[in-house]
């Protein structure tokens, strides 16, 4: 019997890397743990499933099973570094798709040319040459701006409206397009929403099967995810606030939900645990936190007005005397003084504001405490003399002693007109300079949000105070402020007539009685 012939070992080094080389092509998740080091060196990787969650669904991207993806995650937690550097390394490489093409966009184009040099050392890394260098090699241009191979794809890095080539991608990626510093211009938000919604669809190759994929950090309810959820453009949304939300509990169209059940449970605790977390509160301030790390644009129970500190009042039916004419409501206590609060829109064209008003009863209870009624509130988008018609029947209706009007937009023509109408008989009208009330809009809600706080403020359980309310509940962060205007213009006004005044702040005597309909003001609360 002849010498057998000595056995072969497997090289380990070559079956190590099949073995990693199979894994990562399986898996995004497993791409990620491989490639790790290229990127980020000196750190380890933290896992975590909200990690998990993002791959998963860039893989039904990938697959095809979905085309169109929103992601709202906090700061921190690897949004970027997944969709615009891992993800398209595994593309290119790992699933053997070298010619997809990238559009990559954000506020700032350095943040996306920073990204286009992470995914640069990425592709050249040995390991990743090792494992996939067979697959593709680099093309002419390998800058920071534009990254491309030799089999036709490239992945492009501009800004919010910078792209002036005419590229088309099969993958849009826009990662936080709405400036964090500039989140409460509207000129700002108008103009990224415009590019969002005319401009970006026309940089896909196929409007079928190229995808658009936006991951962003919440910063307004009109920023582009707002816009994208209230057009219900078919996004597949995957929502992860920092701390579990029971009420915003998310189920998407993926399958995928929220994996968490307790409330205030942290998403990634490993990365992010709760004295880190109470240490963002403190520095971000409750408005910032709100929608940077919880994906609302308002805290949890209202922002400057919150929801709880409106006092809800039971109400019933209204009586009408023999004529048809309204009575005051019997529902309501007596009040003192009634006043309407009107907010006026530039037209009624459909993209304007709306025009807004609200009526308040104020009255004193057994303990001289001051109370405040929301009576009635609507808002409509109508032509100058239709919006006037409005206006006065529903002051006579409530038999108003005064009416306020911002002084802006058609606010000054309705005050002029009304004035003419009702002369000093039926109620005084007045133009209000919102520049001598308390600031800008936000520090007009500060001035009267103790009025909130100390339960001054009550509204009856109707579908219209809700809409009030709602609108107050996510201020300054809100689509429409317009009811909100009327609310804090027509508080502020009770405070400075004395008619909101607690006892400590009138020092013990009686309210200043606030001036009739008719009578001249011998001091004008504000200047027209």
């Amino acid at each position: 019997m002849g010498a057998s012939s000595p056995q072969r070992w497997p090289d380990p080094v070559r079956l190590g890397q099949a073995l990693d080389r199979a894994d990562a092509e399986a898996e995004l998740m497993d791409f990620v743990r491989l490639a790790w080091p290229a990127i980020e060196p000196a750190r380890p990787f933290v896992e975590g499933w909200v990690v998990g969650a993002i791959a998963e669904h860039l893989t039904a991207v990938t697959h095809g099973e979905i085309n169109r993806l929103l992601i709202n995650v906090p700061p921190g937690f690897m949004k970027s570094l997944l969709v615009d550097v891992f993800w398209p390394a595994w593309e290119w490489g790992p699933q053997h798709r070298p010619e997809t093409r990238y559009l990559c966009f954000s506020y700032s184009e350095e943040l996306t040319r920073r990204d286009n040099g992470r995914f640069r050392n990425l592709i050249l890394s040995p390991r990743y040459r090792a494992l996939w260098g067979d697959v593709f090699g680099p093309g002419d241009q390998f800058g920071r701006r534009k990254v491309e191979n030799d089999r036709t794809g490239w992945k492009f890095a501009s800004s919010i409206g910078g792209v002036g080539t005419g590229e088309r991608g099969d993958r849009v990626v826009i990662d936080d397009p709405n400036n964090v510093r500039k989140a409460e211009s509207k000129t700002v938000l108008a103009g990224t929403n415009l590019w969002l919604t005319e401009v970006m669809p026309d940089r896909l190759n196929d409007q079928r099967r190229s995808a658009i994929i936006l991951i962003q950090q919440r910063t307004n309810e009109r920023d582009c995810s707002g816009t994208l959820l209230a057009l219900e453009a078919g996004y597949v949304h995957l929502s992860v606030p920092m701390e579990y939300d029971p009420r915003r509990h998310y189920i998407n169209a993926l399958g995928w939900q929220d994996p968490r059940r307790q409330d205030g449970e942290l998403a990634w605790e490993a990365r992010f645990p709760c004295e880190e977390v109470e240490k963002l509160k403190r520095i971000k301030g409750s408005y910032a936190y709100a929608g940077q790390y919880q994906q609302s644009p308002s805290p949890r129970g209202g922002g400057i007005i919150k929801r709880d500190d409106w006092q809800l009042w039971p109400v019933g039916g209204e009586e009408f005397d023999a004529a048809g004419k309204p009575l005051k409501p019997l529902e309501y206590p007596p009040f003192d003084h009634i006043v309407a609060s009107l907010d006026t829109a530039l037209t009624e064209a459909e993209e304007n504001d709306w025009s807004a008003l609200t009526v308040w009863g104020s009255w004193r209870d057994a303990n001289d405490v001051p109370k405040l009624m929301l009576m009635e509130a609507w808002q409509a988008r109508l032509a100058f003399y239709p919006l006037l018609q409005k206006v006065l029947k529903t002051c006579r209706k409530r038999q108003i002693d005064r009416l306020l009007i911002e002084a802006k937009a058609n606010g000054i023509s309705v005050a002029q007109e009304a004035v003419r109408l009702c002369g000093a008989e039926e109620f005084g009208v007045q133009l209000l300079d919102p520049r001598k009330a308390g600031g800008d809009k936000v520090a007009r809600a500060y001035a009267v949000q103790h009025l909130f706080e100390n339960g001054l403020v009550y509204a009856p359980e109707r579908a219209w105070s809700e809409l009030v309310i709602g609108e107050c509940e996510v201020f300054p962060k809100g689509a429409h402020d317009d009811l909100v205007d009327t609310v804090t213009q027509a508080l502020w006004f009770l405070r400075k007539s004395g008619l909101a005044l607690l006892g400590e702040e009138r020092g013990g005597g009686s309210p200043r009685r606030a001036t009739p309909a008719g009578e001249p003001q011998s001091e004008p609360i504000y200047d027209v």
